[in-house]
């Protein structure tokens, strides 16, 4: 399981928090940072920290943790530069400024286990009005963070074509025939 270590000092402690590529958060697939505890994982009280600032994700295609900026007034600083749009890869030692607090990556664990190929359905699956085309054995899918459906890899750029979310932090997963469900049935593997 890919794992990245945060470290800061904020309300007069010392805290550190282990990100993992798939845990539970308030945004499927990401990991929410700011002062707004309805809104972010992570909660912050430094004043100069916005209510929803950052968000850190583990990118499959990449194998590397990122952050994106999510607020345009006061970006964070990573390793010295703006972030200003978009989203820059994480590396061990990296430096986080989110107003005037600071966060350091002080570790990133990654560990993979390989893939188990498994078969797709013959007949081509019909959901509502969407056509979902068959994919050959052992191809990829991204699973969209927001609607959880899985797009062909090659859609990593475009987003989701069902609700157009980004598949930046989408979960990488195989298509397979689930054998206890009436058959034609997609489901996945999560590859982890």
């Amino acid at each position: 399981m890919n794992a990245l270590t945060l470290q800061w000092h904020d309300a007069g402690q010392d805290k550190t928090q282990n990100i993992y590529e798939q845990q539970p958060s308030q945004n499927h697939g990401t990991v929410r940072i700011g002062r707004d505890p309805l809104r972010c994982d992570i909660v912050l009280s430094h004043p100069t920290v916005s209510g929803l600032h950052v968000e850190i994700f583990f990118h499959h295609q990449q194998q590397r943790f990122y952050i994106r900026n999510l607020r345009s007034q006061n970006p964070p600083i990573v390793d010295g530069r703006q972030l200003v749009q978009g989203e820059m890869p994480l590396t061990e030692g990296t430096s986080i400024s989110l107003g005037q607090l600071k966060l350091n990556v002080t570790g990133i664990s990654t560990g993979s286990i390989p893939a188990t190929i498994l078969l797709p359905p013959d007949p081509p699956v019909h959901i509502g009005h969407q056509y979902n085309p068959p994919t050959p054995p052992g191809t990829y899918g991204l699973e969209c963070p927001k609607c959880h459906k899985v797009s062909p890899g090659e859609n990593l750029q475009i987003g989701c074509h069902w609700c157009g979310t980004s598949l930046a932090a989408a979960v990488s997963v195989l298509v397979v025939r689930n054998q206890g469900v009436g058959s034609g049935e997609w489901g996945r593997s999560n590859d982890q």
